[in-house]
């Protein structure tokens, strides 16, 4: 098990995380950051220079449940990881890839009050012997405190949440330790299906509104958009998978076998097998149909009918090239075959 404590920065997470592992058994401390500072040293400065914060490398991203899964069958039954997540997608890549391992992680959200918490910046030194980084570090601090006053709003619906206003780091863990063995800082509900160890062969469904605006979904569990469907079972055809994936994502039950558009081989990219993607014309939902949409909240957060223009800015670039050449292939009633993306023959 994983306890993320999440917080603004001074926020007095790691204190509270030192505190916290005395009273859990068999726990120990682990601190994300210390992955950043090893890519400071690993990555090209050129690399670097392309990105504000360590948290905006992916490979970071991946560290991240990476070293979590290898110290948790190196190190002890529970992982105490005090980091402030302030990006949802980024919560969604990191929580979703821990899912994926069936590690299960509690969010807890640390919660002083803005004078409080700008006092504590106030009265940080990060760098003993180094006033000037300590003062970098301190602005750094406050510079957030707008970035974490607009993440409130999903953090304290997918965390629980411990006003440590006026306590001390001990009491701050204690509160903690409490809200563990009371099951009030229950696991999050994330569900995904463990990571691939092959080439997998995936199913996606394409519905349509009355405008011709087509639908995607906001996962919990991984950054950024998708279409309504998932991997295909042993033994299962895959138009079948697709309309399973579709009644049980988002509660509509299609009444004919969708049509075949395009079959995309995805090449691997680790840590990625890649494999077979498929996408299908599920036809067009009326208004009524449309109402009836309903989300598994442990799994897709919200849904949206966009164009293709607007669905550009949600997906992820591979998942894009597929929908536009879809889209083409919808258009000229034809199936295309592509390659990363690409037609070919």
């Amino acid at each position: 098990m994983i306890v993320w404590i999440n917080g603004a920065f001074g926020a007095g997470k790691t204190s509270a995380a030192r505190e916290l592992v005395d009273l859990i058994p068999d726990s120990a401390l682990y601190d994300p950051g210390l992955l950043g500072g090893a890519l400071r040293l690993l990555l090209p400065q050129k690399r670097l220079a392309e990105v504000n914060d360590f948290q905006d490398l992916p490979v970071w991203r991946r560290m991240v449940a990476d070293t979590a899964a290898a110290l948790l069958a190196d190190a002890g039954e529970v992982l105490v990881v005090p980091m402030t997540l302030l990006r949802q997608e980024y919560r969604d890549e990191i929580f979703g890839g821990l899912a994926s391992r069936r590690i299960p992680v509690c969010h807890v959200l640390l919660t002083p009050e803005e004078t409080i918490l700008r006092e504590r910046i106030a009265g940080r030194v990060e760098l003993p012997g180094d006033p000037e980084g300590s003062e970098r570090a301190r602005q750094w601090c406050y510079e957030h405190i707008e970035p974490y006053r607009a993440a409130l709003g999903w953090l304290t619906a997918d965390a629980h949440t411990v006003d440590n206003t006026a306590l001390t780091p001990a009491e701050t863990a204690e509160r903690i330790a409490e809200t563990l063995r009371s099951g009030a800082a229950g696991a999050c509900d994330i569900v995904q299906t463990p990571e691939p160890t092959a080439e997998t062969l995936a199913a996606g469904v394409l519905l349509f509104d009355e405008q011709d605006r087509v639908l995607l979904v906001d996962p919990t569990y991984k950054p950024g958009w998708e279409f309504p469907g998932g991997v295909v079972e042993s033994g299962e055809a895959p138009a079948r998978a697709g309309i399973r994936e579709v009644a049980e994502e988002i509660g509509i039950e299609l009444g004919h076998v969708p049509r075949l558009l395009v079959v995309d081989w995805e090449p691997p990219r680790p840590p990625g097998y890649g494999g077979l993607r498929l996408l299908f014309d599920g036809g067009r939902l009326d208004s009524a149909a449309a109402e009836r949409l309903r989300l598994p909240g442990s799994e897709l957060r919200g849904w949206r009918f966009v164009s293709e223009q607007e669905a550009a800015h949600l997906l992820p670039p591979d998942r894009y090239q597929r929908l536009r050449w879809a889209l083409r292939a919808r258009e000229r009633s034809a199936v295309l075959n592509l390659e990363a993306g690409v037609p070919v023959g």
